[in-house]
């Protein structure tokens, strides 16, 4: 694979929280490549700018994206969050069925 991807960690870590809410950052760590002290700091962003909400269950976290919101580049502001999570989200085993709605 070549040293660049189309989208950023922080869209890996979204896409990684919205297929699984109860995923462990360790998990998303070894998902997106990246050490489990990044992937809390991504977590800790996407909280903090509103795009994922965050609840304790126990000693786990659960996730759940907020899909209404618009991303961040000016460039393509004018979609929402949920657009990304529609087309990408989707696991692989199931992204030929109908996903039906998210949490979000």
């Amino acid at each position: 694979m070549s040293g660049w991807t189309f989208l950023t960690n922080h869209a890996h870590v979204l896409i990684c929280l919205a297929r699984d809410p109860e995923i462990r950052v360790r998990d998303i760590a070894d998902a997106v490549g990246i050490t489990e002290r990044t992937a809390q700091g991504i977590i800790t962003d996407l909280v903090d700018a509103g795009y994922v909400h965050r609840e304790k269950d126990g000693r786990r976290n659960r996730y759940e994206t907020v899909d209404e919101l618009p991303l961040r580049h000016p460039i393509e502001s004018d979609h929402r969050i949920g657009e990304l999570l529609e087309v990408l989200a989707a696991t692989r085993t199931d992204s030929s069925a109908d996903t039906g709605p998210r949490a979000g």
